[in-house]
């Protein structure tokens, strides 16, 4: 009951905007719709469907705008249409209080601000629905950035995904669709990623763990945390100095080369998927500026670590496996990986998994390469689900996201650029990397520290198994075994003797004959 206000403030909402619309398209009651439909006599829903999903999550909150941020992201699970319109959402809000900003970096660090910094900007530079962002100067001259959590966060947020585990506990159980859309999977997946935002002290080791992969590219910068003014509730990193990456005009006026700024895009993907498994999963042109520093000019700098993506050894190899194949328009292969890997039942056919596979490739490849998203080939994949109950894991889904964040990205910087073209050589040198014999080598390499503690114990452990052989077994197998070879022994010293025998009688008679003459 405590949650009542809130709940009924939500279902206003849903039907002023004509959500129940967008919902009731799963149900198969008729009861539900019709139920609906009449409360909801006489209302007027001009606008389509996704715009007003759009404008209802706008106006329920930052956290159903975060939410809907997600969502947009499982096209598998959402039409089209509606997730298209979802991508517009903005995490613009408005900011909270100086006041109260400052409060909240004084309590974090147990002193007054003038005490930590040369100089606070009161005014935020960003303003998100988890964090605002000032700019600062600290006692040693170093320009910083301070990220401050929004106060009274953690209540909202559980007030609220409260709400949305119970929707979608209603819609698994009325929904058609519901428990292969899994919707209480989903609500649960935002949840984890929402609460790992919340920690402010995890943004920061992401961005170090990032900043240490990407040191030696020379394409990206990731700003430096200062340690020692990190807390789950604010955090000091290095202050960036960039212009904002869909400023395409400004940066090409500066004389930054775009073309190859879009190259490096993909090539900063891949390097963090395939090489690395951790990728930043929210490259959106938001998190994304460019250096016009002469000694650090045209790079990267990414910024806003919140949301971030890992992919073990046996992801990145099905994945490469996976575009390799599809460069090759292998669609056999496509589907013989999607059963191998666990994604379909392993009782699907491959050749129905391998035309259905066809039927969503083949007529991308009758355009040029370069009119070809790689994205749009993973999403039209992830839509097959429905007929073969595919289960989309969820570090893949952030894979797909990326993936088309990155690909709209470096289409708006330079339309003629041929994603597959870039990333082929890419992925042939990493599979290359990985089976021959510069993979034995490296894993050799990541192994080596593990079996090094073993080297100086070789020796006593060979001497105690050498041990070990010379004592008696207790085994009948054993037991009958030496008895054998105690019997075989006895017969071989009979058989010496009576040879040692003849021989010495035929000497003997030798002797006793006469010499010839």
């Amino acid at each position: 009951m405590r949650h009542f206000g809130r709940l009924i403030f939500i279902v206003i909402t849903v039907l002023r905007f004509g959500l129940d619309e967008v919902a009731l398209s799963a149900f198969r009651q008729r009861w539900v719709r019709a139920l609906v439909r009449l409360v909801t006599l006489g209302r007027r829903l001009d606008a389509p469907r996704g715009v007003r999903l759009r404008q209802g999550l706008e106006r329920l909150g930052p956290i159903f705008v975060k939410f809907g941020q997600v969502l947009s992201t499982r096209r598998d699970l959402v039409p089209l249409d509606v997730a298209d319109e979802l991508t517009r959402l903005q995490d613009r809000v408005p900011p909270f209080p100086a006041a109260a900003s400052r409060a909240l970096v004084e309590r974090a660090f147990g002193r007054r601000l003038d005490e930590v910094f040369a100089s606070f900007e009161p005014e935020p530079v960003a303003s998100a629905s988890i964090a605002q962002v000032h700019f600062a100067v600290l006692k040693d001259g170093r320009d910083v950035a301070v990220k401050v959590l929004r106060p009274g966060m953690l209540e909202i947020i559980d007030q609220d995904l409260t709400l949305l585990h119970t929707l979608a506990a209603w819609i698994e159980r009325l929904s058609a669709d519901g428990k292969r859309l899994k919707p209480r999977e989903v609500v649960a997946e935002f949840d984890h990623y929402l609460h790992d935002e919340l920690d402010l002290v995890r943004e920061a080791a992401n961005a170090a763990q990032l900043r240490r992969n990407m040191a030696g590219l020379g394409i990206v910068m990731v700003p430096e945390m200062v340690w020692e003014l990190c807390t789950p509730g604010v955090i000091v990193m290095e202050r960036m100095h960039g212009v904002p990456i869909s400023q395409i005009e400004r940066l090409r006026s500066a004389g930054v080369d775009i073309r190859k700024l879009a190259r490096d895009g993909v090539t900063l993907f891949f390097t963090q998927v395939f090489r690395d498994g951790f990728f930043h999963a929210d490259m959106h042109p938001g998190n994304i500026q460019v250096s016009l520093d002469p000694r650090t000019f045209g790079r990267y700098i990414a910024l806003d670590f919140g949301i971030i993506g890992t992919l073990t050894e046996t992801d990145k190899e099905y994945l490469a496996y996976n575009f390799i194949a599809f460069f090759r328009r292998d669609y056999k292969r496509v589907a013989e990986l999607h059963i191998e890997s666990g994604w379909v039942p392993a009782a699907t056919p491959v050749d129905a998994l391998e035309a259905a596979i066809r039927t969503v490739c083949e007529p991308l490849f009758d355009r040029p390469l370069k009119d070809i998203s790689l994205g749009q080939v993973l999403l039209r994949l992830f839509q097959t689900s429905r007929r073969f109950n595919v289960e989309v894991q969820p570090q893949l889904v952030l894979l797909q996201k990326t993936l088309l964040n990155i690909e709209g990205l470096g289409r708006q910087l330079d339309p003629e650029l041929d994603l597959w073209t870039t990333a082929k050589p890419f992925l042939e040198r990493w599979m290359d990397e990985q089976i021959g014999i510069r993979g034995l080598i490296e894993r050799f390499k990541r192994e080596a520290p593990r079996y090094a503690p073993m080297l100086p114990e070789l020796p006593r452990l060979l001497h105690r198994a050498l041990e070990q052989l010379g004592q008696p077994r207790e085994s009948e197998a054993l037991l009958a075994l030496l008895a054998e070879q105690r019997r075989t022994n006895r017969l071989l010293q009979v058989v010496l003797w009576a040879i040692a025998g003849f021989v010495l009688g035929a000497l003997a008679a030798r002797m006793a004959l006469p010499w010839p003459g």
